[in-house]
């Protein structure tokens, strides 16, 4: 019988080990070991094409009123709001959802990647237009 409980206990298997807590000698915190770095997944480097600040002008790709008729095209707009993902931009004229609703404020939100927003070129030497009320 004693052979067995011997067997019975070599046969024992550890799934999850139990580390004991980490202790300090002299009550300082632990220092990590090493650079740590977050794991992200991206599909693609995470560095912002176009640098947008409040009061940038920037041309957008939406459906819009131009002369009383409704378009889809570049129109000029301004910076408004930027966050670390949004970049909210307003216009002087109408703009509308994909699902065909005027947007009241005039406000549209764009990812800071996204293709169908662009800064304007500055023109060098010259006083900036003023963006015209269609």
């Amino acid at each position: 019988m004693k052979a067995n409980n011997n067997d019975n206990d070599n046969n024992i298997r550890v799934v999850n080990k139990i580390a004991p807590p980490h202790s300090t000698t002299n009550g300082e915190e632990r220092k990590p070991r090493g650079l740590r770095v977050p794991q992200y997944a991206y599909m693609k480097a995470p560095g912002v094409a176009h640098d947008f600040q409040v009061g940038d002008t920037v041309e957008v790709y939406c459906d819009h009123e131009k002369n009383k008729d409704r378009v889809r095209g570049w129109i000029h707009g301004i910076v408004v709001q930027v966050d670390n993902k949004m970049v909210a931009v307003q216009f002087r004229s109408n703009v509308f959802l994909t699902d065909g609703w005027m947007v009241p404020d005039r406000i549209l939100w764009y990812p800071l990647g996204s293709d169908n927003i662009r800064p304007v070129a500055k023109k060098s030497g010259k006083r900036e237009k003023a963006i015209p009320d269609y």
